[in-house]
């Protein structure tokens, strides 16, 4: 039998365990710490920008803040276009106990619609309840009053200010200046697509028509920042800094408001346009087409209910004075006795036997003469004084319509005249080639007969004409015309527009005085077609009427204006400019539907003169 041995204990080799294990632990542990250290050093070395800038996204918010827009002011510094204080009753809903019925008491004492208290409660449920909704926008000064006495009564409400485009001249100058109105997605995609989306982060409103649209860049300004903290549910705790916005540049412009609101009176109850231009720089004085509408409806958001109203056939939102297509009718003979001239149709004596009517060799068309019984034999002076048609008829017809359209196209007919806001119109200066793409067909001398009288396929805007007789009264210098001349901001002050197009230029320059002379004679002498519209000016005026027929009277009939309906009768239109031998304003009415230029348009020009030159005396005023 075998026994147990008593086992013999190995300290050195329990000691070499023991230092192993713990030399294995120590190596752990170690370890550990190096991946907590290089972890550390990663959080707080490494990506230290990273994660601050992410802890301050959530705990720092950046609030654009919108520039003013510039304002607007006439040549005198009339201010035209305002930034007005509106006030809103606003509500912060986690400030109020019981909404509902705090809406049913404000509701007592201030005129608040279901609608307004639906969207409030609606807005509510949506967004977050620290934030302020709008309850009533636009309070008068006594709701402001009403509300200031009894908001101790409800907490959580209060009055809010603050700036919106304000027009005070309203339909007076709706045409040229336009109007601000929401910022839409289509117009907020434009701006992502040149890049200009940031600087309008905090903009409601945008330029929509006019000026307004035309300098919005200009007007905007740069948008400000505020840096402020928040809690952890976007609650502003405090601000830390602000960058202030950049208000937008001022604009002067060339308008006289008191010329412009004669413009208005003038054409109150028909259906026009006017264009009053300095020659001597191309600003445009006053530009009004009626009829108009307050701009001010667009700015807060016009109601589904004026909007259809403005839908009417008189199309008040079309701007008459550079949208709208007349015939220029007979304001264009000075130009086309130019032309005949330079090449050579008639000389300044030549004398035209006008029967009352012309007709082209071997056709028997008649052109008929607005005089039934003609004006016998006419110089190219009672040409233009007397309006005779039948002279022009035949100028026409051996000059063809080549030449006309190339000569006209150098006054700027069919072409835009760059005057600086978006809605216009080129009109139509025919050509054998426009004809053949419009209507497919080839061009017939008789279609160039009614050219002649500035009728037929030609039309023109008032923006357009007016330019032409700028030109003409430059004696060929182009000024272009435009609606800005000084862009300020601070203390720097931009001059606008003073480049020149090119010239017309004459094989004959005697052949300018010739047509302004006989302009001169048609409001000076007794058988001037405008000499009774002018009777008694203190200042010396010239110019040109026209009469342009909207429908064809057939051969052997006369014109009865009672006979057709009121759209069908005859625009009435006339070009002056005055003084004679130093002009400094160059004037366009066009009356629709109304009768002849003479008769109808003649006068109101006589009533813009008169007040020009009643305020503005000598040439160093209205400036």
């Amino acid at each position: 039998m075998i026994k147990n041995r008593p086992t013999i204990r190995d300290h050195s080799a329990e000691a070499n365990l023991f230092a192993r294990r713990a030399f294995v632990g120590f190596v752990f542990v170690v370890i550990l710490i190096g991946v907590l250290l290089n972890n550390i050093y990663t959080l707080q070395v490494e990506k230290h920008e990273t994660y601050q800038t992410r802890s301050n996204d959530n705990r720092i918010k950046v609030i654009p803040i919108a520039p003013n827009r510039g304002l607007i002011y006439d040549r005198n510094g009339v201010l035209l276009a305002e930034n007005r204080p509106v006030y809103n009753l606003e509500v912060i809903p986690e400030q109020v106990d019981d909404l509902d019925k705090s809406l049913e008491l404000i509701s007592e004492i201030i005129s608040i619609t279901d609608a307004q208290k639906n969207t409030v409660k609606k807005s509510n449920r949506r967004s977050r309840r620290f934030k302020s909704q709008v309850l009533k926008a636009r309070l008068n000064e006594q709701e402001v009053a009403i509300f200031s006495v009894n908001q101790h009564r409800f907490p959580g409400f209060s009055v809010e200010a603050r700036l919106a485009r304000h027009y005070p001249y309203g339909d007076a100058l709706t045409h040229a200046l336009g109007y601000v109105s929401r910022l839409n997605k289509k117009e907020l995609s434009e701006l992502e697509s040149q890049g200009q989306a940031k600087n309008y982060r905090a903009t409601h409103d945008f330029g929509k028509l006019g000026i307004e649209k035309f300098y919005e860049q200009r007007l905007h300004g740069q948008v400000g920042s505020q840096r402020v903290e928040v809690n952890n549910r976007g609650r502003i705790i405090r601000s830390l800094s602000i960058e202030h916005p950049k208000p937008g540049e001022d604009l002067v412009l060339t308008l006289d408001i008191g010329l412009q609101k004669i413009a208005q009176e003038v054409l109150e109850g028909v259906r026009g346009a006017i264009v009053v231009m300095d020659p001597k720089d191309g600003g445009i004085l006053a530009l009004y087409s009626n009829p108009s509408y307050d701009p001010n409806l667009f700015v807060h958001g016009i109601s589904s209910k004026d909007y259809r109203a403005l839908l009417n056939p008189d199309r008040p939102l079309i701007n008459r004075a550079t949208q709208g297509r007349y015939a220029p009718a007979s304001t264009v003979k000075p130009h086309l006795a130019i032309l005949a001239l330079e090449e050579g149709i008639v000389k300044e004596d030549t004398k035209i036997w006008d029967p009352g009517f012309f007709q082209i060799p071997n056709v028997e068309h008649r052109w008929r003469d607005w005089l039934r019984w003609g004006h016998g034999h006419v110089d190219v002076y009672e040409a233009i004084e007397q309006s005779c048609d039948t002279y022009f008829y035949e100028t026409a017809y051996k000059l063809g319509i080549t030449k006309i359209s190339n000569f006209m196209s150098q006054f700027g007919f069919g072409d835009l005249s760059g005057i600086d806001i978006h809605e216009e119109t080129p009109a139509i200066m025919p050509t054998t080639e426009w004809k053949r793409q419009r209507f497919k067909e080839s061009w017939w001398p008789g279609d160039t007969i009614s050219v002649g009288i500035g009728q037929g396929y030609w039309t023109a805007t008032p923006m357009q004409i007016t330019n032409a007789v700028s030109i003409l009264v430059n004696k060929g210098i182009h000024r272009p015309p435009h609606l800005v001349q000084v862009a300020k901001q601070d203390n720097d002050v931009e001059q606008m527009y003073t480049e020149e197009k090119p010239p017309v230029v004459l094989k004959n320059p005697h052949h300018w005085k010739i047509a302004l002379d006989a302009m001169h004679n048609t409001v000076k002498k007794a058988r001037g077609t405008a000499h009774k519209a002018f009777l008694g000016a203190t200042y010396d005026p010239a110019g040109k009427t026209g009469t342009a027929q909207i429908v064809s009277i057939a051969q052997g009939e006369k014109y009865d204006a009672e006979s057709l309906k009121e759209k069908h009768r005859d625009n009435g239109i006339y070009v002056g400019f005055a003084p004679y031998n130093d002009p400094r304003i160059v004037v366009t009415v066009i009356v629709e539907n109304q009768g002849g230029g003479s008769t109808i348009a003649a006068p109101i020009a006589r009533k813009l003169m008169d007040y020009y030159f009643e305020t503005y005396p000598s040439h160093t005023e209205g400036k």
